[in-house]
This record gives C-alpha cells, structure tokens and sequence, in this order.
C-alpha cells in the first residue's frame, strides 16, 4: 500500500521545539519591521510553520509581547543600586529609562494602566526597588504606588516623544508637517516664545531626563531628614 503524499514544507528549517525560539523569532521581526507589523501570521511564516501550531505556544500578540517584555527585562544587567533610598529610586528609574530607551517599542506597550500585573516576578525587581525606596524614604505603600506610577508616565513619555520624533524625522517630511520652530511668530500675541524664535529646536531637543527626574522624585517623596549635628 503506498504511503500518501507528504505536504510540502519549507525544507532546511527545523521545526520549532521551544519558546526561546518564539521569541527569537518575533525579536527578528521586530527589530527588522517594527513592532506595529508583528503577527501571528507573519511570526508563523518567519518560523515556517502553520499559525495553527504557534497558537499551540502562545495565546495572541499580546502574550507574545508580555513574553518578549518578561525575557528581556529578565537578561537585563542590574545595575549596583545605592543604599540611600532616595538615590536608589533615582538610579532605577534611570535604569528603567535606558532599558525603555534601548527598545522604545516596549514603552509603546506598555502604555497602559495594570501593566505590571502582567510582569513576571523576576521581571519586577525595578518596580520593586521604586516602591521600597519610596517607602524607605517615609512614604506609605499607598504612596509609593503613584511615586512609582508617577516615574513611569514620566519616563515613557519622553521615551515616546523621542522615539517617535527619530522615527518621523526618518520617515521624511509630510504634507501635514507643521514647522518646529517659533521664528516670525507675531510678539504681541506671544512675546516669550516670538523671543525664543528658531532656538526653540535645539533647546527642547536636549536632553533633560535626569534634571526632570530629579525635580520630579524630589516633589514626590517626603523631604529629607537633616543630617544631625
């Protein structure tokens, strides 16, 4: 009795045996496409396999970005924290910043209330560390949740602006590009900024993270006891 046809396959390409090689895959994908353009599909045929198959591994897009996220964050280096609480919460919200800043898609993730609830634990040491430095620095854990939620609008949307304004500039100028900066604005209507004029550019192109963040951690937490005599 002869054996029925095999179904043609993409030869040469192993069959996918394990996650990692999921989000290898999707991370490919990422970095050469974009995030905005991952999908299931499109991860399938990277992997040459059926959409079917991967749904047997992962649930949909957003499970698969968690995933990412969690992988990640979890191979980060953790930086040497200060033992100040004050300084401690600084130096993780600086680290949390150059990690979003590394891969500014994550941000774009993110950006939604109750995220955290969806990190694993090991990918929420910097959370953590934000939380028990606010609290170390007198703060209740009521209020150690908008200190940290208070840092994490901060630093994503600057993440943001920066990310989508390299990616704009990339893209090349649009019909509905409106000019960056105040030069000929009329004084009597707006005298500060028809004075800033064409400085506007380079001056809001600075970087301002730290000194943000500082003033920011500064009005948030309890001031600092004095040192004793």
């Amino acid at each position: 009795m002869s054996r029925p046809p095999t179904s043609p396959g993409r030869a040469g390409r192993p069959p996918v045996t394990s996650r990692t090689q999921i989000l290898a895959a999707a991370r490919r994908l990422i970095d050469r496409d974009g995030w905005e353009r991952l999908t299931i599909r499109r991860l399938a045929t990277e992997l040459g396999i059926g959409a079917t198959t991967l749904y047997h591994h992962i649930q949909n897009k957003e499970d698969l970005l968690v995933l990412l996220l969690n992988q990640y964050i979890d191979q980060l280096e953790r930086p040497e924290l200060p033992d100040e609480p004050r300084a401690r919460v600084i130096a993780v919200a600086s680290a949390m910043h150059d990690a979003l800043n590394a891969w500014p898609w994550a941000a774009e993730t993110l950006t939604v209330d109750g995220f955290v609830g969806l990190l694993d634990e090991s990918a929420l040491w910097m959370v953590e560390a934000i939380v028990a430095g606010a609290v170390r620095c007198g703060c209740t854990t009521e209020r150690a949740v908008t200190v940290f939620r208070s840092i994490w609008y901060y630093t994503v949307g600057e993440i943001l602006v920066r990310a989508r304004t390299v990616r704009r500039r990339a893209d090349g100028p649009g019909a509905g590009d409106r000019k960056s900066s105040f030069d000929g604005l009329d004084a009597s209507q707006v005298p500060y900024l028809a004075e800033i004029g064409d400085r506007w550019v380079a001056l809001s192109a600075r970087d301002t993270y730290q000194q943000g963040l500082r003033a920011l951690v500064d009005g948030l937490l309890p001031p600092a006891a004095p040192p004793r005599p």
